[in-house]
């Protein structure tokens, strides 16, 4: 069963406020975790042998799914917690009973914003039973026995009534396959006892092997790449002072500071203001790399893909621009860290001069013969490998990502912001095997249109929002009933994304589904 997660939940902005680190150290102002658990958490969940909590030692979650636990005691119990304590309680929760950097595989897409993908969970146990209401990563992110399973599909019915009455519920025996086939099954697949969580207890690394110059590189959809460094220097209680030094390809700065936390040896969270905007670091920090993706507090559907190599390893990052026509000459820069030597690229890929060389970046120009092979031509200076750089004669198509997306109207005097529609047009050629390879985003004029003879009908194009031509951001109407419209309707639509990217005289052209929907009140860090 398929969910598109930015059609079901957004971000709550209160919530992942909890998750940033503030200036001071606040462990100096709560109690210890522990503490908190013994003498809070304690007077409602019963105390059994070897210092555990019913319920709560018989789980295993990401910040934030702990932060989510906790908050809603506070909603549906009247739990009285401080945010100090509220911060400790979560960090002491996440570091001891959290997920190995394995088990959060494949579904960091949730923890990162990436709203706009479209899961696909097979099976009854999973992708009908639970992906229907949210997400199927919020199930992935958590670990339990069979019994702790069942005891939360007790509470789904408890809390929401009328569950069984639901499409994909009142067409089976929703609560006898629920408790008797989806909860073992949940446990089998997501176990509260596994190998790599007790591997992983045995060689976290300290917080503080993080210090130092990171360098990194990404790309930020609309606006373009982004490479530079990034220093971290340890504050105490595993927190730390953020500063980053980086730029656009463009050469428009990318520079701000601010602060993180590193939870569970490995669950990297920060704050960091970047041009007067404060922006959420959400990476996974493992064996000297940090990947995933940086993204606006206030508007998470803004953020750049993130991925960043500690000094003191030897590895290429990237190269940018990813792709070059062969024939021709260009500029390219490599990110990565310990780089040193001649670069090399491979035959018919020949290095003309360094012009600017650091252990963390190079700007080299290169020459391409007419007849290098096509296709992708792995990288290496020094011992630094792990780059590809894209040869083509001729764009065979390209693709606009992501295929499907949601936008959603907002503002307008209203609570909650709009949520911007933000393309890129990926080029993609083929080999002389007639296979086909990625070259990379290129840019490209931005369009859109009604997707259907109804959306005509509706004039949906007139009244959804407009597009930048240039950067492929889409931006939404305003929110509420639209007087100009059929039954005053709000000014939602069913659009089609149109890029096209002309190269030598040829026009490729490719498109995307863009529904643009009503707000969402609801707002979990995990959807």
């Amino acid at each position: 069963m398929k969910t598109q997660l930015r059609q079901c939940l957004m971000p709550t902005m209160l919530a992942l406020a909890v998750m940033g680190a503030s200036t001071s150290s606040f462990a100096e102002q709560a109690r210890p975790g522990k503490q908190i658990l013994q003498e809070t958490c304690a007077v409602c969940h019963q105390k059994q042998d070897d210092e555990k909590l019913s319920r709560i030692s018989y789980q295993r979650k990401t910040p934030e799914g702990w932060l989510m636990t906790v908050v809603r005691m506070q909603v549906a119990h009247g739990l009285e917690i401080s945010n100090e304590d509220r911060r400790s309680v979560v960090k002491y929760l996440a570091d001891t009973q959290g997920l190995a950097p394995s088990e959060t595989e494949g579904v960091r897409y949730a923890l990162e914003r990436r709203l706009n993908t479209v899961e696909s969970f097979r099976g009854e146990e999973l992708g009908e039973m639970c992906a229907r209401c949210h997400s199927g990563a919020r199930v992935a992110l958590q670990r339990r026995p069979t019994k702790e399973w069942q005891q939360l599909i007790n509470f789904h019915l408890g809390q929401w009534a009328s569950l069984e009455y639901q499409a994909l519920s009142r067409d089976r025996d929703w609560f006898d396959i629920a408790i008797n086939k989806t909860a073992p099954e949940l446990a089998e697949r997501y176990p509260i006892d596994s190998k790599d969580w007790d591997k992983w207890q045995k060689d976290k690394p300290a917080a503080e092997s993080l210090k130092g110059s990171w360098s990194f590189s990404g790309h930020y959809t609309g606006k373009g790449e982004v490479r530079g460094a990034m220093t971290v220097e340890p504050t105490g209680n595993d927190q730390f002072k953020v500063t980053v030094k980086g730029e656009y390809a463009d050469g428009q700065p990318f520079v701000g500071e601010g602060t993180g936390i590193l939870y569970n040896g490995y669950e990297w969270r920060a704050n960091i203001t970047i041009d007067g905007v404060v922006m959420r670091q959400v990476f996974a920090a493992v064996n000297g790399e940090m990947k995933g993706r940086m993204f606006e507090r206030k508007n998470d559907e803004r953020g750049l893909d993130f991925v960043a190599a500690q000094q003191g390893q030897t590895r290429l990052l990237a190269v940018q621009p990813s792709y070059v026509k062969a024939g021709s000459e260009a500029v390219l820069t490599l990110v990565g860290a310990g780089l040193s030597g001649k670069p090399d690229f491979g035959k018919g890929i020949e290095v003309l001069s360094v012009e600017q060389a650091s252990a963390e970046q190079m700007q080299v120009r290169v020459k391409v013969a007419a007849d290098a092979k096509l296709g992708s031509h792995s990288l290496q200076v020094g011992k630094a490998k792990g780059a590809e750089l894209a040869v083509y004669q001729a764009i065979d198509n390209i693709k606009v990502l992501p295929d499907y997306s949601i936008a959603r109207l907002g503002g307008n005097g209203g609570t909650v912001e709009k949520v911007e529609g933000r393309f890129d047009a990926e080029a993609w050629a083929v080999n002389e095997e007639g296979k086909p390879y990625r070259l990379g985003v290129m840019p490209a004029t931005w369009s859109v249109d009604a997707w259907d003879e109804k959306a005509v009908a509706a004039e949906d194009l007139r009244f959804a929002g407009t597009m930048d031509a240039e950067t492929g951001v889409f931006t939404p109407a305003g929110a509420g009933p639209n007087p100009e419209r059929k039954m005053m309707a709000s000014n939602v639509g069913n659009l089609k994304v149109i890029a096209k990217v002309t190269e030598d005289g040829k026009t490729h052209e490719a498109e995307s589904h863009m529904v643009v929907t009503v707000q969402r009140w609801n707002l979990p860090p995990i959807p």
